[in-house]
């Protein structure tokens, strides 16, 4: 791989690839002419006049020596690339590497899941390198995905299935839980603009305060609960009434669905 390398995305007009691309873009990571994007489209990216935007996957593979598929998983079987001696970085749900490497002859494999929050800067993206991803591969894909928040090597390929659920959702459980005490809000009568305006501060303050690294979520809770407040009475109630069951059927849920991708290929 060369010293600043190219970089392509097939699927870089999508609203995962092009968060990626601008990400990498405003933090330096990669200079406009080494970036190349391939869309249906051939649209480019806005503000970024300088990024080369083909219609051609397969052009787009010879000019890169790092490839990110970032397309749906099942759009994955119309891809016909030939990506041997690249580095291929998968951003695809339940698409495994040997299937990868099967359709598109690469061997140095990373398979990541970033999420929504990418388009703030603020996505968590686990990732898992096969076996032929060198030293230097595993140090460009880390960087690459800081650019987009936070980023974390894990050991086995099992791992991001799982997380696909618990963090590739973005998100989407959080504001499930908003929503539920949105709705319980609106019941009790109070004006719209108030339900909501309360709502969302509590859930990104909570989201604030979690994120210190001196933070326990374990202890933030044991804590109210140890006070014996309205908090620990409402924590109780959420408690009890199976709160942690339900979650975890939810991302039960989410893990088996991955899985099901992959073995549907």
């Amino acid at each position: 791989m060369t010293a600043k390398p190219t970089i392509g995305i097939i699927g870089g007009a999508g609203w995962l690839g092009s968060a990626i691309a601008r990400s990498m873009l405003d933090a330096g990571f990669v200079e406009p002419s080494r970036l190349v994007l391939s869309s249906r489209s051939g649209a480019g990216l806005a503000g970024w006049p300088d990024v080369a935007c083909l219609a051609d996957n397969r052009a787009l593979t010879a000019r890169a020596d790092v490839v990110i598929l970032s397309v749906r998983p099942a759009q994955f079987a119309g891809i016909d690339i030939d990506a041997s001696g690249k580095l291929m970085i998968s951003v695809m749900a339940g698409v495994t590497a040997v299937a990868i490497a099967a359709q598109t002859g690469a061997t140095r494999i990373v398979r990541a899941m970033p999420n929504a929050a990418a388009e703030i800067g603020k996505s968590y993206t686990p990732w898992f390198a096969g076996d032929a991803v060198s030293v230097a591969d595993k140090a460009l894909v880390q960087q690459l995905f800081e650019t987009c928040g936070m980023a974390d090597e894990v050991f086995s390929e099992a791992h991001i299935d799982y997380l696909t659920g618990l963090t590739g959702s973005g998100p989407a459980f959080p504001a499930l839980f908003a929503q539920a005490m949105l709705e319980h809000a609106r019941k009790r009568g109070l004006p719209e603009n108030v339900a909501k305006r309360g709502v969302k501060a509590v859930i990104t303050g909570a989201a604030g305060l979690l994120a210190a690294d001196n933070v326990s979520m374990e202890e933030t809770v044991r804590t109210f609960l140890d006070y014996r407040g309205t908090t620990a009475a409402g924590l109780r109630g959420m408690i009890d009434s199976g709160l942690a069951d339900a979650v975890g059927a939810g991302l039960d849920a989410a893990e088996t669905a991955a899985r099901a991708m992959a073995q549907a290929r």
